[in-house]
Order: structure tokens, then sequence, then C-alpha cells
């Protein structure tokens, strides 16, 4: 599982976006918070997460929060 901080994210649409430690941007998959059964995240939060590629660009998958 990959490490991230939460950059962004919108909580009506819950989706946003996370860096990985080495500054990479990561799109978070709406699905992937849903299914994790959280219902907010906060900017600054670490997170681990599966990551995937979708479109030519990096998608977390299957979120667990590491800091609240």
């Amino acid at each position: 599982m990959s490490q991230g901080t939460i950059k962004t994210f919108d909580e009506a649409e819950r989706t946003g976006s996370l860096l990985l430690d080495d500054r990479t941007e990561v799109h978070i998959d709406p699905i992937s918070v849903e299914g994790s059964g959280i219902r907010t995240l906060r900017l600054g939060q670490r997170v681990k997460f599966d990551l995937a590629e979708e479109g030519g660009r990096k998608i977390a998958r299957k979120l667990s929060i590491i800091t609240f």
C-alpha cells in the first residue's frame, strides 16, 4: 500500500487529490471513499491506499486513514 497526504477534498462530490511523499499528485476515486466508510477527509491528513492508473492518471483506491 502507498501513503500520502490529503491535498484537496470535496465532501459533496466525494473526490479530491492527495500528494505522495515525492510530491506526485494522485486523484482520489470517489467510489473508494464511499466503499471505505470514510465520511470526510481533512487537508493534511495522512492516508494509505492502493495506487492504480486509469486514463493516464494515477488513482487512489481502497483508502484508509492513518492520522485523524
